[in-house]
């Protein structure tokens, strides 16, 4: 047995990008049964919240709202008792670029909202009043290689706990000039519910290790195009195994030389 090798069952999916509104319509694409439409990130009202954290709410807020919600009803899991991670390569582009302004102005005086939600964890503190979990939660960024960290650190909380944990792995744009030096088109994220044992509500099964192999690109330029531009959309090749029901390796990008070989065993 490889003692670098972590395993777990996925037991339910969300998915936003652009183009892409919902898991369903992301399988649809990569099993080719329909084409990837251009147009813009749909970001769901979160009805979940409370009516005045949802009129403050960030785009990064309703998209992890809505890909979290979607992985949890797929799996028919409860999400006051899930472990979380959430995962992404920076915070909420919008608000730091209206602080950025306002920085810029003789008027130096920072809206708390604002500046609450401008930080990191901003979308796991908003899970938590949505959801009322009381469970670990974890807020992880490694820059481009975000999704695999979040990857390798949900499944060793679910090693370490056996119980599920949900994986949320996002992105947003910044506006100009940061969209300059930070040119994310839109934003966009997946969602797993990694599970410690199969059960009947199990999709697949994965076990990753490292390697120094050449992360997997995809054939349709648009779908490339997506795992490229957005750093939670690195998981695409994963989602396709996982969409056309296929088993065997995928290799996914992490922090080069080492990369992230997942074998996927379906169910």
């Amino acid at each position: 047995m490889n003692p670098t090798a972590l395993s777990a069952w996925i037991d339910g999916i969300g998915f936003i990008a652009p183009g892409l509104p919902d898991w369903p319509t992301a399988r649809a694409v990569l099993r080719s049964e329909q084409a990837l439409t251009a147009a813009p990130s749909i970001l769901p009202v979160p009805a979940i919240l409370p009516p005045a954290e949802r009129r403050r709410a960030s785009r990064v807020v309703k998209l992890t709202l809505a890909i979290g919600l979607e992985a949890a009803a797929h799996a028919g899991a409860d999400v006051a008792t899930l472990s979380t991670v959430f995962a992404a390569s920076g915070a909420d582009g919008h608000n730091c670029h209206a602080l950025c302004e306002q920085l810029a102005t003789d008027d130096r005086q920072i809206s708390p909202t604002r500046f609450h939600n401008s930080v990191h964890n901003a979308a796991a503190g908003y899970w938590g009043i949505a959801t009322h979990a009381m469970a670990p939660c974890q807020v992880i960024c490694a820059y481009d290689a975000s999704f695999g960290a979040g990857l390798l650190d949900a499944i060793g909380e679910l090693l370490l706990a056996r119980q599920p944990v949900l994986l949320i792995a996002y992105d947003s744009e910044y506006p100009q000039p940061l969209h300059a030096k930070r040119d994310t088109p839109d934003c966009g994220g997946v969602a797993l519910l990694l599970a410690p044992e199969k059960s009947e509500r199990s999709l697949a099964g994965i076990t990753v290790t490292p390697t120094t192999d050449a992360a997997e690109t995809l054939a349709d330029n648009g779908l490339e195009s997506l795992r490229t531009s957005i750093p939670a959309l690195r998981s695409l090749p994963l989602l396709q195994k996982l969409a056309r029901a296929e088993a065997g390796p995928v290799c996914l990008d992490y922090l080069a030389p080492m990369q992230l070989a997942v074998t996927v065993q379906q169910c």
